[in-house]
């Protein structure tokens, strides 16, 4: 029997942007693993304590337009409301979306280190099941 993959993510060697890929045994902790995955790539959490709660739904589709959805929302959150999730907590919502749930910290208790994604580019954009669980790539435009 094949054991399921670790939760992981990692940055991608990539030209102009930024490129991270994320996996886990699920759908919803690889969007988890996602969302820490493109928060690493601009800033340092450590010691980051969060002091916020809040949760949001995405609407039902296909599997990599609710990658983006989550993830277009921390790219939001980032610029309307200096805010970054630090820990993410995603399931399935019984209308088929998801229900997300970030614990969060303002952007003045991290320190930056990389270029701030402006968008998620949906080039090259890949979300699947695979034999051993879930795994995605996704590029950000910086």
């Amino acid at each position: 029997m094949e054991r399921p993959p670790a939760r992981g993510h990692r940055n991608i060697p990539h030209t102009a942007d930024v490129r991270i890929e994320a996996w886990a045994p699920d759908r919803e902790g690889c969007v988890a693993e996602a969302v820490t995955a493109l928060v690493d790539t601009f800033v340092d959490t450590t010691g980051a304590v969060a002091d916020g709660e809040t949760g949001f739904r995405v609407p039902p589709g296909a599997d990599a337009d609710l990658l983006v959805g989550v993830l277009d929302e921390v790219i939001f959150r980032l610029e309307t409301a200096d805010e970054l999730p630090l820990e993410t907590e995603v399931r399935t919502a019984e209308d088929g979306g998801l229900a997300v749930r970030w614990r969060t910290t303002g952007t003045d208790a991290v320190e930056l280190v990389g270029a701030v994604p402006k968008a998620v580019s949906l080039h090259e954009l890949r979300f699947a099941a695979e034999p051993a669980g879930w795994r995605c790539a996704v590029t950000l435009d910086v």
